[in-house]
């Protein structure tokens, strides 16, 4: 099967970076970037967070707009010509998070393409359902860049969980790590893009893609059984389209934010689909560094993944990356080189 489009350059805003090329160099390290924040766990502690180290304190929407605008200009600077012919998908919080660090979707949009001189596009577009976002923009940009309208689609993920209102949610509800509670998150915040374009002579590629809906979310009111039955569902998509199985796998990214709940379902993934003789299948995340970076997620791991193809270091070719969220949505997607399909 032929790719569905190119992966041409990345770029990233990180808690142990503020471009690419360090911000993997750090991950690949195992560095981090947690600290103190100035939110209280408890009377007597603060809350451990990822924040990324801007020159400035800009707050909101402002913020979200600086982190979105540097690792879109660090995509554009490895290919110029892509300026002016470039629809934007933006992956930002789902629209009912509470402290959600952004009133206005439109607004933060304009105001990135302001900061960076980029001109709206008519095919330009906002994709809000949180960490699996990323996967529903390259369904949507594949589309895109083979209808022939566009020649370049920027997908950028921004988001952040760093905001008291979030904060407050989140420890009210169990389910940030603290001293008291070893099954939680740590919030981060951060921005990632990645420019593709149509499949011509690149040297990683979408191959796969599924989307898929988990009835077992982490707040199933019905208390159902985790089977993994919606991630499971986005991985046999993706091989479908690809034609392969999971045995043929190099190895996978996932955003395992910290819970059991999301290694549980990985877990479970791999014993509903590995069969037969395979070799070892390494498992990254960025949650190790970074945290719960949200929407942000799905660019910044296939920017990990292109960086380590690139440079010598992936651990196998193609490459899986998941990402799922609180209210059941997956996304599963393979990428590498043309080799591997």
């Amino acid at each position: 099967m032929s790719a569905s489009l190119d992966i041409v350059s990345v770029g990233m805003v990180t808690a142990v970076g503020l471009d690419g090329p360090s911000s993997c160099a750090a991950m690949r390290a195992r560095l981090n970037g947690f600290q103190e924040t100035h939110f209280q766990e408890s009377p007597d502690a603060r809350l451990t967070g990822a924040p990324v180290p801007l020159p400035r304190n800009w707050i909101g929407e402002k913020r979200m707009a600086h982190l979105a605008a540097g690792a879109i200009s660090e995509a554009f600077e490895a290919v110029p010509q892509a300026r002016g012919q470039t629809a934007l998908i933006l992956c930002l919080p789902e629209e009912d998070r509470p402290g959600r660090p952004l009133r206005d979707n439109s607004a933060l949009l304009r105001r990135i393409g302001d900061i960076i001189q980029l001109a709206p596009h008519d095919h330009s577009r906002i994709v809000a359902h949180g960490r699996p976002s990323g996967h529903a923009a390259f369904d949507h940009a594949r589309r895109l860049l083979a209808s022939g309208e566009v020649s370049y689609v920027m997908i950028a993920g921004v988001d952040s969980y760093l905001t008291a209102a979030t904060i407050t949610h989140y420890l009210m509800g169990g389910r940030l790590l603290t001293a008291g509670n070893s099954d939680g998150f740590i919030p981060g915040e951060a921005a990632a893009a990645v420019l593709c374009t149509r499949p011509n002579s690149g040297s990683f590629q979408l191959f796969g893609l599924g989307l898929a809906r988990e009835a077992a979310s982490i707040y199933n009111k019905e208390d159902l059984p985790l089977r993994a039955s919606g991630m499971t569902s986005a991985y046999d998509a993706a091989f479908q389209e690809t034609g392969i199985d999971m045995s043929r796998l190099g190895y996978r990214i996932s955003d395992l934010v910290g819970e059991q709940y999301w290694f549980k379902q990985a877990a479970l993934v791999t014993l509903r689909l590995l069969r037969g003789r395979h070799e070892f299948q390494d498992l990254w995340s960025p949650a190790e560094s970074l945290g719960n970076i949200g929407a942000a997620v799905v660019p910044l791991m296939v920017g990990m993944a292109w960086t380590a193809a690139r440079k010598g270091y992936a651990a196998g070719n193609p490459v899986l990356i998941e990402a799922s969220s609180d209210a059941g949505a997956c996304g599963a997607a393979l990428f590498g080189s043309r080799t591997a399909a």
